[in-house]
């Protein structure tokens, strides 16, 4: 007889714990252990328990374990979530077995011993038929669903509670969410701002909302959110950094001339243009789009032009808006100097419009629900043993279960961004389909979106630069990552499991659709280095930049309202304080907004920073070095980041590599 020595780590989370018979067979090239019992009455939360599976001979190199957890007579059937099985063989080698999964029902679960392997390295029939059935399992667990034409693939769920329990949130994110959202709307109700449908009398008054949730930029905010120059510094570092671009021709339709705008130093707009220091923000996207009625009343979206000069002191100001995409008498372009309230209400319809264009494109779309479509197909191709499943798969965590979320409280039928938003309901899908059929594979890759929109020597752009410096270590990383594994182009070619996975992203997640840029295969060691890269950036620092600010910039509403409801002056001199806060949102939207960006901006207790991976997916050793050496260079780039901000005004915090949550779980 020969002994195995077996050692099962148990997570240290709630419900962990198991009263539950369990038992496990070890499986290796020469043979096969007993299914045998390990004889523990109760498995505790974060125990470390070690058992002897003994066989009449040794079982060669171990392929995997097969885990199953039985109920005994009267004990009731419990969940128990085993983080990984070590064991030594009698030739006094160690195979560890990552599972990092529950285990709640009597069925066999198999385990692969954790080498990545890729499908053509599987020479064991055992291994291959566990590969088989594993990938089976996963297509009927994570299928696809059409949530509307034009819009990416989701998960097919009957909602979050339906998921497979492996993408749950856990039990402390579960009740830290449900508590900060039911806190948040308890508050409005005791306030009596949840059911008050009037108008703003005065701007002060907003302050009683949130009042005890201020942060210091949002304080900061509401004190300079009427200042030209705040206007124009969110575009750079604000929670929508992606739609600005140099401008060295104006567009046809924004027809602002020399005479309108007053430049220091006897220049002209002409001239400026030439130099490279005019910037546009163009809102097309919206263009046509109908606005929501909230309450019955009728809102008003627009698709502003924003022009913005760079001053030779560096400061970004805006210079000329125009609300809407058609030139017209009845669409004035508004200057700097014009009456206060002509201006100011300019830009609260660009911030209103900047609004729903940041919500709907530049975070949901191209953050959460392509976060979704690249989680949803490496869970359907990519079994736990690929290298490239557990490269990205600690980027999938929670994905799941918060799109879904967001698809029954924020965007569904009786969702607050359908009840309360100037893009809710149909035109949210519109908006969503022209945003998709407009994207292309450049613009989610940083450099060559930075390059593609000529921002890369426009000053204090922090997004650009924490955002380049983080792309730059993540390709590093992803890059020894892909080489150890991957030698030669031929090996990417023949790897059927990969090919299946991009084609899916393609066809799930950009609609089959070419001008988009996206593979639809690969054929080189490079082009899967930089896809890799750019689903791993999407999924955390990406997500990151446009989320982490909500209520930074968002709690104080007049900076970013979810709607208005009076239309835009079409002339000159007709604006005031009052007709102002006419055309702001009532106290009960503004109050449903500002809690909701609340909540989104919540870190969780159980946030995991990039480049921290609690759950040991790699055994080999050169793998896990290169984790251990991304998140050293991660901590350095922290460093040199939080240096920086101490010289700041407003620091830019968003994509220090420590307020980075690992994937899209908020």
């Amino acid at each position: 007889m020969v002994d195995y020595e077996v050692t099962v780590y148990t997570g240290d989370r709630i419900n962990a714990t198991t009263v539950n018979p369990v038992h496990i067979k070890l499986v290796g090239t020469d043979g096969e252990s007993d299914r045998t019992w390990l004889k523990s009455l109760i498995i505790f939360r974060g125990a470390v328990s070690t058992y002897t599976v003994s066989c009449p001979k040794s079982l060669g190199q171990l392929v995997l374990i097969e885990l199953d957890k039985r109920r005994f007579l009267i004990l009731p059937g419990d969940a128990w979530f085993p983080n990984k099985v070590e064991v030594k063989s009698p030739e006094n080698n160690i195979y560890t077995f990552p599972i990092y999964c529950w285990i709640n029902d009597e069925e066999t679960h198999r385990f692969r011993e954790g080498k990545a392997l890729r499908i053509f390295d599987e020479s064991n029939s055992l291994g291959q038929y566990s590969r088989e059935q594993e990938l089976s399992q996963r297509s009927v667990d994570y299928g696809w669903d059409l949530y509307a034409p034009g819009v990416p693939y989701t998960i097919k769920a009957d909602g979050p509670l339906s998921l497979p329990d492996k993408v749950q949130f856990s039990f402390t994110k579960s009740t830290e969410f449900a508590f900060t959202a039911t806190t948040g709307l308890v508050e409005l109700q005791i306030k009596g701002l949840a059911d008050n449908q009037e108008n703003w009398e005065n701007l002060d008054d907003i302050n009683d909302v949130f009042h005890n949730k201020d942060t210091p930029l949002s304080d900061y905010v509401e004190e300079h959110w009427e200042e030209d120059w705040l206007f124009a510094y969110q575009y750079l570092n604000g929670t929508h950094p992606t739609l600005i671009q140099r401008c060295k021709t104006l567009p046809d339709n924004f027809p602002v001339t020399d005479d309108m705008i007053s430049m220091p130093d006897g220049s002209n707009l002409t001239q400026e243009l030439n130099q490279g220091n005019i910037y546009l923000c163009n809102y097309k996207n919206l263009d046509g789009m109908t606005a929501n009625t909230v309450q019955g009343v009728q809102q008003y979206l627009m698709a502003p032009l924003v022009l913005l000069h760079k001053r030779p002191d560096d400061k970004l100001m805006p210079i000329a808006i125009q609300l809407k995409q058609t030139p017209a008498e009845d669409n004035p372009i508004f200057l700097p100097t014009d009456s206060k309230y002509d201006w100011l209400t300019a830009k609260i319809f660009v911030r209103s419009a900047d609004f729903s264009e940041h919500q709907l494109n530049a975070h949901l779309l191209r953050t959460h629900l392509l976060a979704e479509v690249f989680a949803v197909s490496l869970l359907r191709n990519l079994p736990m043993v690929h290298p490239l499943h557990k490269l990205l798969v600690p980027h999938t965590r929670y994905t799941l279960q918060i799109n879904e979320l967001a698809r029954e409280r924020l965007i569904g039928p009786t969702g607050v961004f359908t009840l309360f938003a100037a893009t809710g309901g149909e035109t949210l899908l519109k908006v969503l389909a022209r945003s998709l059929s407009a994207i292309t594979y450049r613009s989610l890759c940083i450099p060559e979106d930075i390059a593609d929109r000529d921002m890369q020597d426009v000053p204090n752009f922090y997004y650009r630069d924490d955002g380049l410096q983080l792309w730059n270590i993540m390709f590093k990383f992803v890059q020894g990552i892909i080489q150890y594994y991957y030698k030669s182009d031929n090996e990417v070619q023949r790897d059927s499991e990969l090919q299946t996975w991009v084609g899916d992203i393609f066809e799930h997640g950009f609609l089959s659709h070419p001008q988009s840029g996206i593979p639809q295969s690969f054929t080189t060691v490079p082009e899967l280095i930089k896809f890799a890269t750019m689903v791993m950036f999407t999924s955390s620092c990406q997500h990151a930049a446009v989320n982490s600010g909500q209520y930074d910039y968002g709690g104080w509403m007049p900076n970013c309202p979810p709607t208005l409801q009076r239309p835009p002056p079409t002339k000159k001199g007709t604006t005031s304080e009052a007709t102002m806060l006419q055309t702001l949102p009532p106290i009960n939207v503004t109050a449903q907004g500002m809690a909701t960006v609340w909540l989104l901006s919540r870190q969780s207790s159980d946030f995991v920073p990039l480049g921290h991976y609690p759950e040991d997916h790699f055994s080999e050793e050169i793998p896990c070095k290169l984790q251990k050496d991304f998140k050293a260079e991660l901590d350095m780039l922290s460093n040199a980041i939080n240096d920086r901000n101490k010289d700041l005004e407003i620091p830019y915090t968003y994509l220090d590599p420590k307020n980075v949550e690992n994937s899209v779980a908020i």
